[in-house]
């Protein structure tokens, strides 16, 4: 039996690269999809894909009790992601959560919900394979060089800053040990602000221009020498697709929280 899948943000530039990956995947159905502005609308036909008799729905409660679903994912909005993903786990569906912008009191709070309800949640800021190496080897270098700062690059119309990768990579390094600045920032001459944002410990710079897609460095000093881990992600929403459904076949066998690909790829951290 294959495994059903919900979407949320079927009309996304990632949504509906994942509408056509679960409709050419053999283990994979689409058992329903969520665009407020597009409910009533067939889903294939909203992602090029031409009919396939699976109607979007307006919120994630009515596609999920129109259609059972094993899995919602959720690519939607920021302000919207939290109240999906606690109404699915409320209806007894684990969720994939691909949408950045959570902050980690608001992961807290749906790990919470995840427990209650003995239900997993896969939550990444960038669900791409090579992106998670990237968090991997920049985890393990804070472990070993404390001084490092993040530049986070996206196109020049993203609402939310950090990105989602990058917020999610400041707050776990800075849960291994926080960067401190080698000059106190309220000290300093000028806008404090050219110094970035302490996002969970480390200094962030966004940066927002057109030409970019996805782009995430850090950075590491020590005397005499520096290390730069960067990741770039191109035009097609791919590698985020294949990320993305791996996490939702496995979701369906785990209970609680795992935040981060590379935790579901490759366990925890080592010590």
């Amino acid at each position: 039996m294959s495994l059903r899948i919900c979407v949320g943000g079927a009309t996304g530039w990632t949504g509906k690269a994942l509408i056509a990956g679960v409709n050419d995947a053999a283990d994979l159905s689409l058992a329903g999809a969520v665009a407020r502005k597009a409910a009533g609308q067939d889903a294939g036909t909203v992602a090029g894909l031409g009919h396939i008799g699976v109607i979007i729905s307006a919120n994630v409660e009515e596609a999920l009790k129109a259609e059972p679903a094993d899995v919602y994912i959720d690519y939607t909005h920021p302000s919207a992601v939290k109240a999906n993903a606690l109404k699915a786990l409320e209806l007894g569906v684990p969720v994939v959560i691909g949408t950045s912008g959570l902050s980690a009191a608001e992961y807290d709070e749906i790990a919470k919900a995840a427990d209650k309800q003995g239900l997993g949640v896969v939550a990444s800021g960038n669900f791409s394979v090579t992106a998670s190496l990237l968090t991997r080897f920049s985890l393990l270098a804070a472990q070993q060089v404390p001084d490092y700062e993040i530049i986070d690059y996206a196109k020049s119309t993203k609402p939310d800053v950090p990105s989602g990768t990058a917020r999610e990579l400041a707050e776990r390094m800075g849960a291994i040990q926080k960067s401190v600045p080698g000059y106190p920032i309220k000290d300093i001459i000028g806008p404090q602000e050219a110094r970035g944002a302490d996002v969970g410990g480390g200094r962030v710079h966004a940066v927002r221009l057109p030409s970019y897609v996805l782009a995430v460095e850090t950075i590491f000093g020590k005397d005499g020498e520096r290390l730069t881990i960067r990741h770039d992600a191109g035009t097609s929403a791919g590698p985020y697709v294949a990320g993305t459904l791996l996490a939702a076949r496995r979701v369906v066998a785990l209970k609680g929280l795992i935040r981060g690909l590379d935790n579901l790829l490759f366990g925890p951290l080592p010590a």
